[in-house]
């Protein structure tokens, strides 16, 4: 019987880690989906959906994990036919509404890994917010092509975080 329930309470947290709802902390903002590519170097970067669940507005102001020394909201853009990536300030989510990171766009920055990133892997991310405080998720790792938390869809846009992204301070 024992067995039985160890069994079942492994399932039931493998179907809530697929759903993206594992997430600790406070309720007011719900963590959607947080995903990773699989990496070689020594930078990576998260992708996720934040909804403001609460009736004021919120701001992320910081993140951080232990596979990495530092962590950073960053922001990709196209400029003068070049991607740029770059620090951003604190994310505003308005009450009810939601923001999402996602590859070529805003997305939290890994720099420094402790270790490569593997496929199949997870790791625990916390993001801070304002007023929700701490919110911690595990983050599931993808292929290195993956352009969504399924890891289903595969398609020709490399990895762009395996790239030198020079001095970010």
């Amino acid at each position: 019987m024992k067995k039985l329930l160890l069994v079942c309470g492994m399932v039931l947290s493998l179907a809530t880690g697929t759903a993206g709802a594992q997430q600790s902390g406070n309720t007011t903002v719900a963590v959607e989906k947080p995903w990773a590519r699989a990496t070689t170097g020594t930078t990576g970067a998260v992708y996720l959906s934040i909804a403001n669940k609460g009736d004021a507005s919120d701001r992320l102001i910081g993140v951080k994990t232990p596979v990495a020394e530092k962590a950073e909201l960053h922001e990709s853009k196209m400029k003068d036919g070049m991607m740029e990536m770059r620090p951003v300030g604190p994310l505003p989510i308005e009450a009810g509404q939601s923001a999402t990171l996602k590859p070529g766009a805003k997305h939290v920055m890994l720099i420094g890994l402790k270790h490569p990133l593997k496929e199949g892997d997870s790791f625990p991310l916390t993001l801070s917010f304002e007023k929700a405080g701490d919110v911690t998720v595990a983050v599931h790792v993808a292929g290195a092509g993956a352009m969504g938390a399924d890891a289903a869809r595969k398609d020709a846009m490399p990895p762009m975080h395996d790239m030198d992204h020079g001095s970010m301070k």
